[in-house]
């Protein structure tokens, strides 16, 4: 196990110049640029308290795991270590799942899981073990294998948007589509297409990536954490906000409620 923890014992190397910045830093840029992962969930926990109070408090393991996402992400692209690479995979494995337990519509839910929450949660997990094993089996082949795992999700959402009149929400959700498709073209350009980046000194395009997907990420989650509101709690009036710019839509998402818990339903 030692020698998976080494430097440069993953098979997977990105376009970036290894140790060109910091020489303690394998992949400089690709390491910083997951600061929104961590960065952000704080922020959305302190604006989601009252969503985790009147709807959800599984939402604050969301914003958990995503940081995780970073962190493990960062340690990667630092040492490009095969624990790194395994750390960084299953973990946005986890928050995929995870993020389906939570927030998967139950029409959705397969017909043996009676519409239950809890039985399709316990699928999930189920699912993940399963995956889990295999990303250990095949590392190689994880970070292909997980990009397909985003397309059910934004599915789902694209789904709930049909339903949905508010277009501030309808809005927010088709930015979260923008962001992913900015943040694969940016994916599969440093991927495939390395030598002509380094050809034009660009070799950056995985930094857009984590930048790029973080944002995609959080408004996707957004997006279904005010569906599950509407379902859940219609009598408290969700509405979809943002800090600090709410008249401009400029900043970060989130849930609120115009009816607190603490007035009355009938005084909203």
């Amino acid at each position: 196990m030692l020698k998976e923890f080494e430097r440069g014992s993953s098979d997977v190397d990105w376009c970036e110049a290894n140790y060109d910045i910091v020489p303690a830093i394998a992949e400089f840029w690709n390491t910083i640029s997951n600061f929104l992962f961590i960065v952000l969930p704080p922020v959305l926990m302190y604006l989601f308290r009252p969503y985790a109070r009147q709807v959800n408090a599984s939402i604050n393991l969301i914003w958990w795991m995503l940081a995780v996402v970073g962190i493990s992400s960062a340690y990667f692209h630092a040492t490009l270590s095969l624990v790194g690479q395994l750390l960084d995979e299953i973990a946005i494995l986890w928050v995929i799942i995870a993020a389906w337990g939570v927030w998967a519509p139950r029409r959705f839910f397969p017909r043996f899981c009676n519409e239950s929450r809890k039985s399709f949660m316990l699928l999930m997990l189920g699912a993940g073990a399963i995956t889990t094993i295999l990303a250990f089996l095949h590392p190689s082949m994880n970070h292909f294998l997980l990009m397909p795992l985003a397309i059910p999700s934004l599915m789902c959402m694209f789904s709930e948007l049909k339903r949905c009149n508010d277009w501030r929400v309808i809005r927010l959700g088709i930015a979260a589509f923008v962001w992913f498709s900015l943040a694969l073209t940016c994916w599969l350009n440093d991927r495939l297409f390395c030598h002509i980046w380094e050809s034009v000194s660009f070799p950056y395009l995985h930094s857009g990536w984590h930048i790029f997907i973080a944002i995609a990420s959080f408004e996707l989650c957004v997006v279904m954490a005010y569906f599950e509101a509407v379902t859940m709690a219609p009598e408290r009036a969700p509405t979809l906000k943002f800090w600090p710019y709410d008249r401009c839509d400029l900043g970060v998402p989130y849930v609120s409620f115009k009816c607190s818990a603490a007035k009355p339903i009938k005084e909203c």
